[in-house]
């Protein structure tokens, strides 16, 4: 009898753990994976137009030390999907548009292309998405019959792959595809793009693929200046009485993003698609630009990216759909200093390519994501490429009319070695930095100065920055870089998690030992 209740007692132990196996989804990190698949994020582009561009390797490294977790690529580059392998780091990969005459033309083609740079590395590299070419209805109109039977070529290929439902696929557009886009109740697709939209739409439904769109507040702006207020484009808050308000809807309007987002979203409601959701495959602005573009600045920039991605981690949605919130991807991650001009081109970048950041933003409260980014351990130096008498004019405003802090580099002190302008512009550059905060624009110096996350000290002589990080360290006794609390959660999470499989694991043991 006692035998018979321990066999079920057993039986019932067992089957509990594996019902709790199946109630606790996989952990990665601590993190819930299969949740956060379908949570809004933050991701970036990556460009390849960057001189001196780090390895594929470093990159990764780069990607895991700045917290990012959704990268795109403009391609399908072999060297970065194999350095991905293994890395967590899920990833968009890219039809260039110069390959969608082949792959719409041949299944076979569409087929070799699917097995070479996607089943090649799935899934120990995470590719979540396939863009198919890049603003194709309104770059290369010629082309845009090819467009969804390209889509589908390829499909048929995951199909075959038996990846259909791990991998969506899909084309961004550019803003312009849609019309009347404020109030955005009004918006409606292009009626000339309406033959190929229509279907595209419907293919979206049909497979759970995203509508992908090129948003840009920075152009509408710059396009509709003295309409649309620079605040409302930045994502600043705003009084209720400079809101935009759709008279159709009465829905308000605090950011142009949200408005945009909800463009496209009665835009698909014109055709009777309701149940695609937007993706924003690239938003940004830029951070510097030539006389004609007085608001490409450092300032705007760290705003409008700050704000942005608070904006979707809060997860609040837009007004016509508060209950989704588009992910979107930030153009981009390095400046592509080989873009040609305008000067713009070639600044959208959150990072110059030797990995040091354009500016600071200001992201604290919002996760992990760059959270690197905002923490004590910045540095503000000379640039190596100007010569003495332009970087001895900035030293001389750093140490006078900028009130830095230059004693540490008067002779005899601990930084007057080496005793030469670049260095001394350093410290006294840094000094400025510091003093001001790291506020956006206080690492300038009418452009000889530079951010950058590597510490200038050497020998005796400490950086401004590392005495503010070792003291702040000392008095709290924790590591300024640390991971925010919240993530405490789920690292707690996880070790509970942990600790109960092995718990019920030794109770199994044991039961099995007594049996």
């Amino acid at each position: 009898m006692a035998e018979s209740k321990f066999s079920l007692f057993f039986l019932f132990l067992c089957g509990f753990l594996t019902v709790c196996r199946g109630r606790f989804p996989p952990l990665m990190d601590g993190k819930n994976m299969e949740k956060d698949d379908n949570q809004p994020f933050v991701g970036v582009n990556i460009g390849s137009d960057v001189s001196n561009l780090m390895s594929p390797s470093d990159l990764v490294s780069f990607l895991h030390f700045q917290k990012i977790t959704h990268i795109r690529l403009y391609d399908a580059n072999p060297d970065i999907l194999k350095a991905l392998n293994g890395s967590k780091i899920r990833v968009i990969i890219s039809v260039p548009n110069n390959q969608l005459l082949a792959i719409g033309s041949s299944n076979a083609t569409a087929a070799a292309w699917i097995a070479r740079n996607v089943v090649a590395y799935y899934p120990q590299t995470l590719i979540s998405g396939i863009s198919v070419g890049d603003e194709v209805l309104t770059t290369i109109p010629s082309v845009s019959p090819l467009l969804l039977p390209a889509i589908e070529s390829l499909y048929s290929g995951l199909v075959s792959a038996n990846l259909q439902t791990q991998i969506t696929i899909s084309t961004p557009h550019a803003a312009s595809i849609i019309l009347d886009p404020f109030p955005p109740s009004q918006a409606f697709f292009n009626q000339s793009l309406v033959q190929f939209m229509l279907p595209l739409l419907r293919f979206l439904s049909r497979t759970g693929s995203p509508l992908m769109m090129n948003f840009y507040p920075y152009y509408v702006f710059m396009q509709n200046k003295g309409v649309v207020p620079l605040d409302n484009a930045l994502f600043k808050p705003l009084i209720p009485s400079k809101e935009m308000v759709d008279p159709n809807t009465l829905l308000h309007y605090t950011n142009v993003l949200d408005a945009m987002i909800d463009s496209a979203y009665f835009s698909m409601k014109n055709l009777n698609i309701t149940d695609v959701v937007v993706l924003v495959t690239e938003s940004g602005w830029p951070s510097k630009g030539d006389s004609k573009e007085p608001y490409a600045t450092i300032d705007n920039a760290d705003t409008f990216n700050s704000n942005l991605i608070k904006h979707i981690l809060d997860r609040s949605g837009s007004p016509f759909h508060p209950e989704i919130t588009s992910s979107v991807y930030i153009y981009e991650l390095f400046n592509e200093d080989l873009r040609s001009p305008p000067v713009s081109e070639a600044n959208w970048g959150l990072f110059y390519g030797n990995s040091t950041p354009v500016y600071l933003l200001h992201v604290s409260g919002s996760g992990t994501f760059l959270a690197n980014d905002t923490t004590n351990q910045t540095y503000c130096i000379a640039m190596d490429e100007f010569d003495t008498k332009t970087l001895q004019t900035a030293l001389d405003w750093a140490c006078g009319p900028g009130k830095a802090n230059c004693t540490e580099i008067q002779p005899g002190e601990a930084c007057y070695q080496p005793n030469n302008v670049k260095n001394h512009a350093s410290y006294a550059f840094d000094s400025y930095y510091q003093k001001e905060g790291k506020s956006a624009g206080s690492c300038d110096f009418k452009g000889v100065a530079m951010i950058t996350t590597t510490d200038p000290s050497h020998g005796s002589c400490i950086f401004p920055g590392s005495k503010k990080v070792g003291n702040r360290a000392k008095e709290t006794g924790k590591n300024t870089t640390q991971i925010p609390e919240a993530s405490g959660g789920t690292a707690a999470a996880a070790a509970a998690q942990k600790g109960l499989h092995v718990f019920l694991l030794a109770l199994c043991s044991f039961f099995l030992f007594i049996l």
